[in-house]
């Protein structure tokens, strides 16, 4: 504490943005949200019609790239737009929910210099108000002084530079489950949608009688 009291909003910033980055972490891996093998096996699922509510509920519940699957699935015998429709309004809900609390960690990114600077000012304030009580009085401990004050600008830096690496790091990270879940969910799509039509038997080609020989 020896940035003084300005140092506990720091300290707190910090504590929820270690927080926030280890559910993160645990959240947005991927085989968490991209089960390896899961479309293979939800599109054998479409080709052979073999669909219960419990496989559907079973894809909600798993993974978002589950519930986004079952989404499509669940309307799979309307249109290809009704579908595709389906699957976007899921997919916000499902990017909503993998970008949770990275806001806040950007806030965290943004304010910690800002508490750091507060009090590192609200320090040398202090410091030169009791310059003018007293005189200069020790130099030494004058300097002290101006170190305790920027303490606090060293500790929000700390704070704040990881949190914002970690911010854009995320970012990232839930953009390339973005594509690659829409990538899946577009083999999907077509799927249910582009079923290859059956081309229709040639008749075969009659071929003329040969003319009869005429009775001599």
């Amino acid at each position: 504490m020896a940035g003084g009291w300005a140092m506990v909003p720091i300290l707190i910033c910090s504590a929820l943005a270690l927080a926030i980055v280890l559910e993160r972490c645990w959240t947005l891996r991927r085989k968490a949200v991209l089960p390896p093998g899961l479309i293979d096996e939800v599109r054998e699922w479409a080709r052979s019609g073999q669909l219960q509510q419990s496989h559907l509920d079973a894809l909600t519940n798993g993974s978002p790239l589950g519930e986004l699957l079952a989404s499509a699935l669940a309307v799979r015998n309307q249109p290809r737009e009704l579908i595709k429709e389906r699957i976007e309004d899921t997919g916000r809900h499902v990017v909503h929910r993998m970008e949770r609390y990275l806001n806040t960690l950007g806030t965290i990114a943004l304010i910690g210099p800002l508490l750091g600077l507060f009090g590192t000012v609200i320090g040398l304030i202090r410091m030169f108000m009791e310059v003018m009580a007293g005189g200069i009085g020790d130099p030494a401990k004058m300097a002290g002084g101006i170190g305790e004050a920027l303490i606090c600008t060293a500790s929000g830096l700390t704070v704040a530079i990881p949190a914002y690496v970690l911010h854009r790091y995320f970012r990232s990270r839930v953009a390339g489950y973005c594509v690659a879940m829409e990538k899946q969910a577009t083999a999907l799509l077509d799927d249910l949608t582009l079923r290859p039509t059956a081309t229709p038997a040639r008749a075969p080609r009659r071929v003329p009688a040969p003319n009869a020989p005429a009775a001599g």
